[in-house]
């Protein structure tokens, strides 16, 4: 799914990539021969697979932990956003080993394996009768027989080891899947824009299967078919991937960027009295391209002192590296609260679901089952965005990507707020109902049908097709060379750490709320509840941090380009129509 280029076609140029990539053997490769879409579509089936398998386990953990471990709504809600925040944090790890150690292709492949053990072991707890507490259907789940040290313990540790694995898979394969087009070569630069938005499209055809088979299954079948079959998925996604080993471009790894990262600031901070020279010529291996005036204090790690200790010493390039890496921190800052708000789409939504009327004639929505609509929403904006909104965007902007990245990052913030502002409403009329209907105290089902929730759900998927995509590319396009698995953790990291302050927040807003003998906002009893007011204090959360994204973008300076590409790119582009997308 790439664009055909009419017209950029470089005269005499080699047809070996520029960009440092290699064969497993570490042998220069050809641009005909390996990597582009050819590579790329045993990567994007494979995500369709591996997401399928996630999005299996934990769309419907919260209904899971409710109903088969017995656990409260602040309890089972908190365990699954740790859970899932832990799975979003730990590809830092597998960036931080594939860069420094094992390059990304081995690091996906032993973090693969880690991954598929964490899977069965998981099918296995959900499985066996002696690993989960016996039945209980009463709707107060506090006094139902609660799941034994060694019950929690296996399913727990299933659970952590399946995180472990994705922290290895996850930065590595959308990294190694860009890693298949050249920056250095116009018409692969352009693809590669374009890569990002039908990668994400994989990821969310994935989630749709699990959204609604696998929720369905689960609900009426049965936990261990429910989860068999992502298991299974799984399988076939890794098998999927080997099937592409021959055609794949690899990049070797360029040393620890932690590492790199460190020894800037211990240099600096050793010369903090010595004055920076005037000529900026006299710092230690100084590339003028890349030397920036910025940030002057870590220059000083490369002011020649007469030592060649690394640790005293650093090149420019290494010094710029790492002001790049720091320049990211604010906009990752900015990311974390839409982080905390996708949180809520697998838990507080799904349970919101719970309390609706769920029948259409005999079959029943399973309560999880209405992320089906975000995963729709998701996938046909990724397609209006790529096939429409792009292209009349760069007639009018002459930008290749029709709108900078840090832009669309912004209209997926605006719909974040948008968002809790429905959610909110919502669930204001869904509490009038239940009033209405005398279920307020007995926690009963409200007769009102369960698609009222359906427009929170959809304007998330509108939201992610913004942000969520804009953001993978961000980080990946801004980090520097040697750092890419890095930046692309980053994007994980703003999941990974919105979901832990999703846990903070429900447990302190509970707490709080139910001071001095008030029934608080959040309880096991959603009926009894405040959701609303607590979707409306997330409403102000949004709004202070687009006011904060706006600072952080009017001083962002975006990373200059590796090459000319991209102006050749947007020249081209002031002069000569693409042609609709075709597949290469």
């Amino acid at each position: 799914m790439a664009f055909t280029f009419t017209a950029v076609e470089e005269q005499g140029t080699t047809d070996f990539t520029k960009d440092g990539t290699v064969d497993l053997r570490g042998n220069p490769i050809r641009r005909s021969q390996k990597g582009g879409w050819k590579a790329c579509s045993f990567l994007v089936v494979y995500e369709v697979f591996e997401r399928m398998a996630y999005y299996g386990i934990s769309t419907n953990l919260v209904i899971y932990m409710t109903e088969e471990l017995h656990q409260g709504t602040v309890k089972s809600s908190n365990n699954v956003t740790n859970w899932v925040g832990t799975i979003w944090l730990a590809p830092i790890l597998g960036a931080y080993i594939a860069d420094a150690h094992l390059g990304r292709f081995w690091t996906f492949i032993i973090a693969s394996i880690i991954y598929l053990m964490g899977m069965a072991l998981l099918t296995l707890s959900v499985s066996l009768p002696g690993l989960r507490p016996p039945p209980c259907h009463t709707a107060n789940v506090e006094t139902c027989k609660t799941a034994s040290t060694l019950q929690l313990a296996v399913f727990f540790g299933a659970l952590y080891t399946l995180a472990v694995g994705t922290g290895g898979t996850k930065p590595n394969i959308s990294t190694i899947g860009a890693d298949q087009f050249d920056e250095f070569h116009p018409r692969e630069r352009l693809h590669k824009f374009s890569f990002f938005n039908w990668w994400t499209f994989a990821i969310f055809v994935g989630t749709l299967f699990a959204n609604t088979i696998l929720v369905y299954l689960q609900d009426n079948v049965g936990w261990s078919i429910g989860y068999g079959i992502p298991t299974i998925g799984l399988l076939i996604s890794i098998l999927i991937f080997l099937a592409g080993t021959p055609f794949y471009r690899h990049k070797l790894p360029a040393g620890s960027p932690f590492t790199r990262m460190v020894k800037v600031f211990v240099a600096a901070i050793r010369k903090w009295n010595v004055p920076l020279p005037k000529d900026p010529k006299d710092l230690y291996d100084l590339d003028p391209e890349e030397y920036t005036a910025n940030a002057k204090f870590l220059n000083k790690a490369s002011v020649k002192t007469g030592s060649t200790d690394p640790w005293m010493l650093c090149a420019i390039t290494q010094v710029e590296e790492t002001k790049q890496m720091l320049r990211m921190i604010p906009v990752l800052i900015a990311t974390f609260v839409p982080g905390t708000m996708l949180a809520q789409v697998n838990t507080l939504f799904v349970k919101q679901g719970t309390t609706l009327n769920r029948k259409i004639g005999s079959f029943h929505i399973p309560p999880a089952g209405l992320s089906t609509f975000e995963t729709i929403s998701i996938l046909i904006s990724l397609v209006l965005y790529d096939r429409y909104f792009v292209r009349i965007m760069r007639r009018w902007t002459k930008i290749p990507r029709g709108i900078t990245l840090l832009q669309r990052m912004g209209i997926g913030l605006v719909f974040h707020i948008a968002v809790m502002i429905t959610a909110a409403l919502v669930d204001h009329y869904r509490l009038i109902e239940a009033r209405k209907h005398n279920v307020v105290d007995n926690g009963g089902h409200i007769p009102v049908t369960i698609f009222i929730l359906l427009p929170q759900f959809v304007l998330m998927g509108v939201a992610s097709a913004f942000l969520e995509v804009a953001k993978l590319e961000f980080f990946y396009d801004q980090a520097p060379e040697s750092m890419k698995s890095l930046g692309t953790s980053y994007s994980f990291t703003s999941i990974g750490v919105g979901n832990f302050i999703s846990s903070f927040l429900l447990s302190t807003v509970s707490h709080i709320t139910k001071k001095n003998g008030h029934q608080g906002w959040i309880s096991n009893n959603l009926n009894a509840s405040r959701l609303d007011y607590y979707y409306g204090f997330f409403v102000i959360l949004n709004f202070l941090n687009f006011l904060f994204f706006l600072v952080v973008i009017k001083f962002y300076v975006y990373k200059a380009e590796v090459s000319d590409s991209t102006e050749v790119l947007a020249e081209e582009l002031k002069t000569m129509p693409l042609s609709a997308p075709t597949t290469d």
